[in-house]
């Protein structure tokens, strides 16, 4: 009986609420706030205010670069056939390390005639140093002898035919031959003792000249030779890193036909290209943050070490017929501060360009 007595009076009062909210009633109808309004202009405004500000501001230039390294390319001395390769793509190797063998037999030939003509020439020099043989010099002496006896000879037939000649029993003629034959035993003789002293002076300076010459052109061929024979087996200037081959077993090759190309993972850098406007406040030892987007868009620190101008080109004009300037370009070569071993050449960098720092 309470329970109802309680409900007819929530009842009651909930009529007259709504009879005062009537519009017939005492209180007015429903408008909206001002204060609800101004908010509502104001934030807009503060919205408005704030993109105008944002659009009007100088938005960081976003500058793409690359990474790049040391790059070898090697390639062939010597003419011959790919004989063997026992590197691979992508292999690290250390300093002279082998690369590539090449075969050339007919180099190998040839070093062989040089060594053995080297050889002659160095017998030759010997024999020149070692003076002459005592056997020669008795020849010679022996030969003086000859001439003498030979000379005492001529002169007695020349006296008996110039007696005879005199007297009218031999004729004129036989005279001449006499003494003919008299001079030239005379010559005979002074050519034997001219042989003898020349054994007994040995070979004169001029020819062991000719013959150290000789030798040492000998010396030259072989060293050539070796040389080339050295350059059959390629190695490695530095420790890197195979990056490209182009050349395959048994491909014959030529002087300066390129056989592979090596990476120096040890020196590698960002390198970006900017127009000279954007450089003017950079300089040598500036530092610069920029991000490695195959790393994880990781963030690297850089030093720049190299500001240098590209090439001009032939469609390149100091300046326009507008009165406008051909803008220079202009690579800007940073190193990371820290190694990083991740990190490798063809892989892409970029940077907020706001100047530098």
């Amino acid at each position: 009986m309470s329970e109802q007595l309680q409900s007819s009076t929530d009842i009651s009062a909930e009529a007259s609420a709504r009879s005062k909210l009537a519009p017939g009633g005492n209180s007015p109808g429903p408008r909206p706030s001002r204060a609800a309004a101004l908010i509502v202009i104001l934030t807009v405004a503060i919205i408005v205010g704030l993109s105008l500000w944002y659009l009007v501001q100088p938005q960081p230039l976003l500058v793409q670069g690359e990474a790049d390294a040391t790059r070898i390319d090697i390639a062939a001395r010597v003419d011959g056939r790919i004989g063997e390769r026992p590197v691979e793509r992508g292999q690290n190797v250390a300093a002279s390390q082998v690369l590539v063998r090449i075969d050339n037999p007919q180099i190998l030939a040839k070093l062989k005639q040089a060594e053995a003509e080297k050889a002659v020439a160095i017998g030759e020099l010997a024999r020149i140093d070692a003076g002459i043989r005592k056997e020669i010099v008795a020849q010679r002496q022996a030969a003086i002898a000859s001439a003498q006896a030979n000379l005492v000879l001529a002169q007695q037939t020349y006296d008996r035919t110039n007696e005879l000649t005199t007297k009218g029993v031999a004729s004129t003629q036989t005279l001449n031959e006499a003494t003919a034959q008299l001079d030239v035993a005379r010559r005979g003789l002074e050519q034997a003792k001219l042989a003898y002293d020349e054994a007994i002076a040995g070979y004169t300076k001029e020819e062991r000249g000719i013959a150290q010459a000789e030798v040492d052109k000998a010396e030259a061929a072989v060293a050539t030779l070796n040389t080339q024979v050295d350059e059959m087996t390629v190695k490695a200037p530095v420790a890197s890193q195979v990056y490209q081959i182009g050349t395959e077993l048994g491909e014959y090759v030529s002087p300066g036909v390129p056989l592979l190309s090596l990476v120096d993972l040890s020196d590698v850098w960002l390198s970006f290209d900017l127009r000279e406007d954007l450089v003017k406040n950079l300089k040598v030892g500036d530092r610069l943050e920029v991000r490695i987007p195959a790393l994880g868009d990781r963030e690297v620190a850089v030093e720049v070490k190299t500001i240098a101008t590209r090439g001009e080109y032939s469609g390149w004009r100091a300046t326009r017929a507008t009165g406008d300037f051909d803008l220079r370009t202009f690579e800007v070569r940073a190193y990371p501060t820290e190694t990083i071993p991740e990190l490798r050449p063809g892989m892409s960098a970029y940077l907020q360009w706001a100047g530098s720092r």
